[in-house]
């Protein structure tokens, strides 16, 4: 039986905050009965969202502030005026104070990242924590990472995103030796600037938990032919933007093409099915949530926009990785890569 878990949620983040998050608390209670929650913000906009899901109310606590981090706010800004008060602070706190095992919000990435490093700590050996997204393949999910938290990376800090990436991959995926793979221009080994074929010469030499596969090319993500795909933050962002505005662009011109006459809206009326399908595999909530690795606890941040499905998703990704003690292996894997870099590096 699965052992008790507390999420604590930002219930300000996000475009429209208790009104998507509650429902989205309550969604996950169904999937997952052994949660309970701690939701912090106004307790006078959650409370009466709350008392609408009884199952809900009777696993939750409200812990009441005034302060929210508004979606518009620079990072640094963010920090002075919201740390150790605000809603997106005190959620990281709990996690901190194990009064919870994850935290999750929908707020301004940039002062999320500041307060996750603040507040949780690098763990040894990470400077800088990464950001690391699920993104649909054709035969199901792969990790990608960074995907903007950090612009440019160092040799050592891509080898260290393959390391963080395969740990999610086991506690998400349930593969104890995930396939991975650094993202370049070509998958010739000439090809690159010089950290990524660094980072790569030492990922193929190294005796490590993953099936290190070289290089791929941005058409491969979405093939899904390794389960991490590593990244510096600047290109990963590009690109999973660039994927997000294809999806849309493909969907436009598909319900384009369904309403141009009569007889496209009758075999939309026949292949309803299958396009209700295709539908599912597109939408961007399935695999909304976005975890920030190499700090000392779970943050999962989930898209500011994101309807109560795809909040939803978010907590449930947080559960499944503390559920498969994500932390722990980690920080193993992290000790034993920085090892043979260090003796590499002196030698």
């Amino acid at each position: 039986m699965p052992a008790p878990r507390v999420i604590a949620l930002d219930a300000m983040g996000g475009d429209t905050g208790p009104r998507t998050i509650v429902p989205a608390a309550a969604a996950s209670l169904i999937r997952h009965p052994s949660l309970s929650f701690i939701f912090f913000g106004d307790e006078a906009l959650i409370a009466p969202l709350l008392a609408g899901h009884k199952s809900l109310a009777k696993k939750s606590r409200i812990v009441h502030t005034d302060i929210a981090i508004t979606m518009n706010e620079k990072p640094s800004e963010a920090v002075r005026r919201g740390r150790k008060t605000s809603s997106m602070w005190l959620a990281l706190k709990a996690v901190k104070d194990g009064e919870a095992h994850v935290a999750v919000s929908a707020g301004n990435t940039g002062a999320l990242m500041a307060m996750t490093k603040l507040c949780l700590k690098t763990v040894s050996g990470i400077d800088r924590p990464v950001l690391a997204a699920l993104w649909p393949t054709i035969h199901s999910e792969c990790i990608v990472l960074d995907v903007g938290a950090n612009v440019g990376a160092s040799a050592r800090r891509l080898a260290d995103f393959a390391l963080m990436g395969a740990a999610m991959a086991r506690a998400v995926f349930h593969v104890e030796t995930p396939s991975v793979g650094l993202l370049n221009i070509g998958v010739e080994e000439i090809k690159g600037v010089d950290e990524v074929k660094q980072a790569h010469a030492w990922l193929k030499g190294s005796d490590l938990p993953i099936d290190y596969r070289g290089f791929i090319e941005g058409d491969q993500i979405g093939q899904g032919v390794v389960d991490v795909v590593v990244v510096e933050g600047f290109a990963g962002n590009i690109a999973l933007k660039t994927a997000e505005g294809t999806a849309k662009q493909v969907g436009s011109y598909i319900r384009a093409a369904l309403t141009r006459s009569w007889v496209s809206r009758l075999g939309a009326f026949i292949a309803q099915g299958a396009l209700r399908a295709l539908k599912l595999q597109m939408d961007p909530a399935r695999v909304n949530g976005g975890t920030f690795l190499g700090v000392n606890g779970i943050a999962v941040k989930s898209h500011g926009g994101a309807d109560v499905k795809g909040f939803s998703a978010a907590i449930d990704l947080g559960y499944e990785m503390s559920e498969s003690n994500l932390l722990v292996r980690q920080k193993s894997d992290l000790d034993a890569l920085h090892g043979k870099l260090d003796k590499l590096e002196d030698d």
